[in-house]
């Protein structure tokens, strides 16, 4: 029995339990005994074609969400939490947590959960003593990664189709050519919501990239921001002035840990429909497909940046017109991850960095040029994946900006849709590059940029010997 069989039960247990079905009324409807489906439920019985149509018709689901990948980062983002020294003396094998995420996903995120308020109270046990101290404790500490904003847009598949109706109403109104004007945008404000829009030079010491003075009506944009950024902030508050019902609607439907992350993921869904106004559905997957997803094609077209492109080509997923699943992420220049969603399948970290060996941090030395690759995870699955930095502001001389990576991929079967695999031969081995997800996770034994020992290897020093790395030798081989 194959290993999607052992799967498939235990999804439909859950989505039974969901509809408030019991066992043995659903065994009568589908003609079968109830111990016949307690074993199928429990993942002990082969379902043939004809009865799995069956249950999905029964259940009111599609084919789809018993069959496909489920939870794409929640098995690593469960090893990174066990990795922890609390848990150290379980020996908690990786077989074990994928036997946990295939039957029991629900709890395995009411672990990952926990892991998120176990390392907050971490930090602000950190925080208090180091006030308290004056001193450095460690360096356990790191800015808001984003994680919350990520499971919801990961929930809802990065698509909200009713967003993208308001952005369609909208873009009809200003567009000129197949463009989003900045011009348009503010006289669209002003008009539809008595909304001014300045363009100022921050005061000194007080930087800002928008300001909206609600009882002035003046949205303040500030002119060290990029044309391109100027158009999103003036999108995004005309999807805050016409599209709140909407987004509250949204936001409704999933539980938050605190309302700062209820209103980070607010401000997701604002900059989603800003994004949405300024390259609508239809016409962007329209030219997607046509120029086969060439991001600095696309950012012309639609006059916007290369980070917003990048981001815009993740939501394309309205089942009566998708587009390519990507994944897509972006790290700083010490590898931080800010911002990150997967579509793709491939398995992108909670907590820390991701491997060394992504293109994403190898693009950070070659600013401005797109890096392509066919990168292996170790569970043999490749991906086409391509990286560049981007700067963030426009500044005066003088002033440093900031830069970042972004990183967007896909599965190697969609290459051929996708124009950055042209100068790549994906069934060539010998110009795979070998990845993991985090060296933590990562059960590769030949990678001399192992930054950590595997988990759930044992691991010994032998100060005689040493292979690739030294967290590698040859009792691990």
């Amino acid at each position: 029995m194959s290993q999607l069989d052992l799967k498939i039960g235990p999804k439909i247990k859950a989505f039974r339990r969901q509809l408030g079905l019991q066992a043995n009324k659903l065994a009568e409807e589908l003609n079968i005994s109830p111990s016949y489906l307690n074993l199928i439920e429990g993942g002990k019985r082969k379902i043939d074609g004809d009865l799995l149509l069956k249950i999905c018709e029964k259940l009111n689901i599609e084919l789809s969400q018993l069959t496909s990948k489920s939870d794409i980062n929640l098995e690593n983002t469960l090893s990174e939490i066990l990795d922890d020294k609390l848990f150290e003396d379980l020996d908690i094998l990786g077989p074990e947590v994928r036997d946990l995420v295939g039957t029991n996903p629900k709890i395995g995120r009411a672990i990952v959960r926990l892991g998120d308020i176990l390392k907050k109270k971490d930090h602000e046990m950190i925080n208090k003593i180091e006030t308290i101290s004056g001193k450095i404790v460690d360096n356990r500490k790191n800015s808001f990664p984003g994680e919350v904003i990520s499971d919801f847009l990961q929930e809802n598949k990065n698509y909200f189709p009713k967003l993208e109706d308001f952005a369609n109403k909208v873009f009809e109104k200003v567009q000129k050519n197949n463009r989003t004007r900045y011009i348009a945008l503010c006289e669209y404000l002003k008009s539809e919501y008595d909304i001014t829009v300045k363009d100022v030079i921050p005061e000194e010491n007080k930087p800002f990239s928008k300001l909206y003075r609600k009882n002035k009506k003046e949205l303040l944009l500030s002119d060290y921001s990029s044309l391109e950024t100027k158009k999103l902030h003036a999108a995004a508050q005309i999807a805050q002035e016409g599209s709140d019902i909407e987004i509250e609607e949204y936001l409704s439907k999933f539980t938050f840990p605190s309302d700062e992350s209820k209103k980070l993921t607010k401000i997701a869904l604002l900059n989603y429909c800003g994004a949405a106004i300024l390259m609508p559905y239809r016409l962007f997957h329209t030219e997607c497909k046509k120029l086969k997803y060439d991001l600095e094609l696309l950012q012309n077209t639609f006059a916007t940046s290369f980070e917003q492109v990048a981001h815009r080509v993740t939501c394309l997923q309205d089942p009566k017109l998708p587009g390519i699943p990507f994944h897509f992420l972006r790290v700083d220049m010490a590898g931080n991850i800010s911002k990150r969603f997967s579509l793709s399948g491939i398995e992108i970290p909670r907590y820390g960095g991701a491997c060394p060996r992504w293109n994403v941090y190898s693009a950070l030395t070659r600013p401005g040029i797109i890096q392509a690759a066919v990168s292996k995870m170790s569970n043999g699955e490749k991906y086409v994946c391509i990286a560049r930095t981007v700067e963030k502001g426009i500044g005066r001389f003088g002033q440093s900006k900031s830069i970042l990576s972004i990183g967007l991929g896909c599965e190697a079967k969609y290459a051929k849709e996708f124009i950055y695999s042209e100068n790549l031969n994906i069934n060539d081995k010998s110009t795979e590059i070998p990845i993991g997800v985090s060296c933590r996770t990562c059960d590769r034994l030949d990678c001399s940029q192992r930054a950590f020992p595997p988990l759930h290897k044992k691991f010994d020093v032998d100060i005689n010997s040493r292979g690739v790395s030294v967290y590698v030798g040859d009792k691990n081989t």
